[in-house]
């Protein structure tokens, strides 16, 4: 992924949708993570997107459940 996830794209998935999407993330996540660890990351403003992308998508999961 190369752009931040937008929330109001995001709203249009169903929860199962936006779970397998955060479950993805993590293992870019994770990815991004082994590379600082190693020194072989390229741009670690993509730590900090990949961090808010499943914050927002966290967030409306919560959303979603008070409906």
């Amino acid at each position: 992924m190369s752009k931040s996830l937008a929330a109001h794209d995001l709203r249009g998935l169903s929860r199962d949708q936006l779970n397998a999407k955060v479950v993805e993330l993590k293992e870019e996540l994770f990815g991004l993570r082994f590379q600082a660890a190693t020194g072989q990351l390229e741009s670690s403003s993509r730590l900090r997107n990949v961090r808010k992308d499943i914050a927002r998508i966290k967030t409306l999961l919560t959303e979603k459940q008070g409906n």
